[in-house]
């Protein structure tokens, strides 16, 4: 159990940490983006799922009730980068939170749904 619950908060924040460590790689110096926005918004879609499709993998193996623990570890993904976002990407962006939630938060929301949809194909099949 507190295996468990350590790696879900790890993974978490793994999970927050490589797209936004990806993204860096977009930007200039001068904090400008180097490609259009729509590539890059493709791009973090396409990094945020596959790591977290591989880190949901990797825990889920790990665990016995994987349709419980798809429930948890959603939620506690959606709060871990819902909280790093406003501590680091906000301030760092000047973005306000109305603008944040409507480009950037509500995307968020596809963390629990696939965690919770592979976790219950997961439990189907132990």
């Amino acid at each position: 159990m507190k295996n468990t619950l350590l790696r879900r908060w790890i993974f978490g924040v793994v999970l927050w940490l490589i797209p936004m460590v990806v993204s860096f790689a977009f930007y200039d110096q001068n904090r400008t983006l180097v490609v259009s926005l729509d590539l890059f918004k493709s791009v973090m879609v396409v990094v945020s799922i596959l790591s977290g499709s591989w880190l949901l993998v990797r825990h889920l193996r790990a665990v016995d009730q994987a349709y419980r623990e798809g429930w948890l570890t959603g939620i506690t993904w959606l709060a871990i980068n819902l909280a790093l976002d406003l501590l680091v990407l906000i301030p760092m962006s000047h973005m306000p939170l109305t603008d944040y939630f409507s480009a950037i938060g509500l995307r968020y929301l596809s963390i629990p749904i696939v965690a919770i949809a592979m976790g219950r194909l997961a439990h189907k099949e132990s």
